[in-house]
């Protein structure tokens, strides 16, 4: 008796996107199955009353430094502006960081918002940020950092939701949600968090995102900050930068012959299942299906992923470590159709890989993460314009947090502790007003002055770009109504 996906199932309800991609890169669906190539080149516009068509979010994990990014104070005290000098942009009264000469010249091309704010003054704020909502309770393990079932469901997993419901029975080439170069915590630490914010939770697994799985290399000992073996600081290989979704390769020795033979497996499955599933749950078994064998079929999705597709020249303008050609893959995603792309800037072997700048602040800013954020983002905004596609797509730069106003060490170990009461968000794109500023903070950057923005201001404004009401609801999994947004207003002010 041949248990298909490794374990009985009540319904179908219950089978994740990425389960059917492993089974058909296993070789029991697609290859030999008739192709649904029919709805592939009449793309549908789930959302028409959006400004966007797709949102582009890059999440900056671990806290970037407003003092040393988008909100400069060099008139406060040393202890606060830190080691950096400003430079102007091409934003009147906007000076950032002198070591992001490439975005002070794309600056007519984004809105700085300078007083994001809420109370989650930890990593933990990966939930917040990613999903408008304070963190429910729930078991997460020893380090109080893995997702839970009943967290909310991200904005991404959100979107997904919608864009099943408007596609109805026809099918997509491309998934909705996607998570680039890694789910959220994957590759720190080996993959010992599952850090939270980025799932379907209670809206369920079927909406979470698919992600691609980049695999960090050993390599060499470095600095303390710039280690070598850290992808998203050192240039990267090809053969390292293979964006694959897992299990759209069918494994090694599967032949078409094989696959052939295979097909009665399938017939033996589905029959099974009409036995035991309800009539709504066969046809959202079937829809799912049939979007799985498109993506598996049609060679859309493939050549997406084929990163080697773009001309040199371009690769080397986003810079070839991995978090510009995760850039660059994310913009590949969103031109493929991809709803809601999120590009991460992760962490890997600890505060001191990452923007969780406790220590060794000056140094890892200065010869690290600045030059990458400032090549990378000015990038996908040049690209993204070459393309016309700017128009269509928001994108969303932040962190979870910010870093304290005042330098907790000085000398070797300087560096700043967390702080989320306030901090900058980059907004581009779908009408947002270019060359523009929107809320001050103190003179320590330290509190919104004036006109603060909460986490569900944020989300409201990304769900209202897309065309969904942000003071809708959607349904839990009883059926009952839940406001989409927590009390949220969209920034309506800077489009």
């Amino acid at each position: 008796m041949l248990s298909i996906l490794g374990q009985a199932r009540s319904n179908c309800t219950g089978i994740t996107r990425r389960e059917w991609i492993q089974a058909g890169g296993a070789g029991l669906f697609g290859l030999s199955l008739p192709k649904l190539m029919a709805a592939e080149s009449a793309r549908t516009q789930p959302f028409p009353e959006g400004r966007a068509r797709s949102v582009l979010f890059v999440y900056l994990f671990g806290g970037p430094s407003q003092l040393e990014t988008f909100d400069m104070k060099p008139e406060a005290p040393s202890t606060v502006h830190g080691p950096f000098s400003p430079i102007q942009t091409r934003t009147p009264g906007l000076r950032i960081c002198e070591h992001l000469p490439m975005l002070a010249q794309a600056s007519d091309q984004y809105c700085v918002v300078r007083t994001l704010n809420h109370s989650q003054n930890d990593h933990n704020a990966s939930h917040v940020i990613q999903t408008g909502r304070a963190v429910p309770p729930a078991e997460r393990g020893p380090a109080r950092v893995n997702a839970a079932p009943n967290d909310w469901p991200s904005m991404g997993s959100v979107v997904e939701s919608f864009e099943r419901k408007a596609a109805g029975n026809s099918v997509r080439s491309v998934p909705g949600y996607i998570y680039l170069p890694n789910k959220h915590g994957q590759i720190q630490l080996d993959g010992r968090y599952d850090r939270l914010g980025q799932y379907g939770g209670w809206l369920g697994p079927q909406t979470n995102a698919l992600a691609t799985r980049i695999h960090k290399q050993p390599g060499k000992s470095g600095n303390a900050y710039c280690s070598t073996d850290n992808p998203y600081y050192r240039d990267c290989s090809n053969e390292e930068l293979t964006f694959q979704f897992q299990g759209m390769t069918p494994p090694e020795g599967i032949t078409l012959d094989r696959l052939d033979r295979r097909r009665s497996l399938l017939h033996q499955f589905e029959a099974g299942l009409k036995h035991r599933a309800t009539s709504h749950s066969l046809a959202g078994y079937e829809t799912a299906r049939n979007s799985v064998w498109n993506m598996l079929t049609s060679g859309v999705l493939k050549n997406a992923l084929d990163i080697q597709r773009e001309p040199d020249a371009l690769r080397d303008r986003y810079g070839r470590n991995l978090f510009g050609q995760s850039l660059l893959m994310g913009r590949r995603m969103v031109e493929a159709g991809a709803r809601f792309v999120t590009v991460i800037w992760d962490m890997t072997d600890g505060a001191a890989s990452g923007w969780d700048s406790h220590s060794d602040l000056t140094g890892s800013m200065r010869e690290c993460l600045l030059p990458g954020l400032d090549r990378g983002l000015s990038a996908l905004f040049e690209d993204l314009t070459d393309r016309g596609l700017l128009d269509e797509t928001l994108v969303v730069a932040t962190g979870e947090m910010g870093r304290t106003p005042k330098f907790v060490n000085r000398g070797a170990n300087d560096g700043r502790d967390h702080w989320s009461y306030c901090f900058p968000a980059i907004l581009a794109g779908a009408g947002v007003r270019g060359g523009t500023t929107w809320g001050r903070s103190d003179r320590h950057a330290a509190y919104p002055q004036d006109h603060p923005v909460s986490c569900p201001d944020l989300t409201a404004t990304v769900f209202q770009s897309l065309g969904i009401d942000p003071h809708g609801f959607i349904p839990d999994r009883q059926g009952r109504p839940v406001a989409l947004t927590d009390g949220g207003r969209p920034l309506d002010e800077i489009f």
